[in-house]
């Protein structure tokens, strides 16, 4: 009797998928030694043990700051894209999460992105349903999106709102035209410096690049922002971090907020 075949007879239960993946993952021992080949024929007096699930740890690149069984809320660093692209398929913060919760065969639902450059705040649903139940919030404008972004110079109003028609071209780059999407950003000015402004951003609406394309045909480009004429900056990354995420439970059906400070070398 092979391996392959043992694990069938005491797991009867099991889909060969679930079998092929304990033994890619050294799950199955054999006399107490890891087996990974299924062809592997076995002596009568063999023993064949299933080990239990290694825990998968958290992904170094993201920063947890909640989890329950329906969603996963965590902090993405700039530089890392939200899901794949056509050019990168594995160095995202979707893969990441679907290798540690994998473990608990559990996978992650995108539910909103954030551009590769900017950081912070993204919550992932753990089911096709809860996935449905948060975007149908996002859609209706009912989730609370506040960033924090460092820009050139300043607006000459402590408060205000920027407003306009965004549209992409056939490059994908965003920009205002006649025939756009409607595009709101709610500005607050938290502090002046010599070199530019922090300013406090809530979302009225969630167009692609809105916040950078707005605030750069303002005069107020993003530090960082070269794509959209602004310096590179110090600190050598885009200064913009969703800070601030707050929406209706999709299990419990209460309000839960969630915030992340931003990088302190740009703040």
């Amino acid at each position: 009797m092979t391996l392959l075949e043992r694990l069938r007879t005491l797991y009867p239960e099991a889909s060969g998928r679930s079998l092929k993946q304990w033994l890619e993952a050294g799950r199955v021992e054999v006399n107490g030694r890891p087996a990974r080949d299924g062809r592997l024929v076995l002596a009568p007096d063999d023993t064949v043990a299933l080990a239990a699930r290694r825990a998968v740890p958290f992904p170094r690149g993201l920063s947890l700051v909640h989890e329950d069984d329906a969603i996963l809320v965590v902090v993405k660093p700039s530089g890392l894209l939200t899901i794949a692209t056509d050019r990168e398929r594995e160095r995202t913060a979707y893969r990441q999460l679907w290798d540690y919760l994998a473990a608990k065969r559990q996978r992650p639902f995108i539910v909103h992105r954030l551009d590769r450059e900017t950081s912070g705040l993204l919550v992932f649903a753990k089911s096709e349903e809860t996935k449905r139940a948060l975007q149908a919030q996002f859609e209706a404008r009912n989730v609370e999106r506040v960033y924090l972004a460092l820009v050139e110079g300043g607006p000459p109003d402590e408060r205000g709102t920027l407003e306009s028609k965004l549209a992409e071209d056939r490059m994908l780059r965003v920009r205002s035209a006649e025939k756009g999407r409607q595009a709101i950003t709610h500005y607050r000015v938290l502090r002046r410096r010599r070199e530019g402004s922090l300013l406090e951003l809530r979302l009225g609406t969630g167009r692609r690049h809105q916040i950078r394309v707005q605030l750069a045909e303002a005069g107020w480009p993003i530090v960082g922002d070269v794509a959209h004429g602004g310096a590179r900056g110090s600190v050598g990354r885009l200064c913009l971090h969703a800070t601030r995420l707050g929406f209706v439970h999709p299990a419990t059906q209460r309000q839960v907020v969630f915030e992340s400070a931003p990088p302190a070398d740009w703040v």
